[in-house]
């Protein structure tokens, strides 16, 4: 059995809190938890641009390797 995935992603998620947090808040850059979910969200997006490319070189070498033979 794989896992379910969420309706919503973690980004998107990180994403509304952040704005919430951020439209309240007087003094967001001596926020620690304010930091913590922005470190959070890059950490996210840093997966999944990783994914991205390491699917993208995956499939340009098999491109590469059925034309060639």
């Amino acid at each position: 059995m794989a896992k379910k995935r969420a309706q919503e992603s973690d980004e998107g998620k990180l994403k509304k809190k952040i704005a919430t947090k951020t439209a309240d808040h007087g003094n967001p850059e001596g926020d620690a938890a304010l930091r913590s979910l922005k470190k959070r969200l890059k950490r996210e997006q840093r997966k999944r641009r990783a994914l991205v490319q390491r699917k993208k070189r995956a499939a340009g070498s098999k491109a590469a390797a059925s034309a060639s033979a």
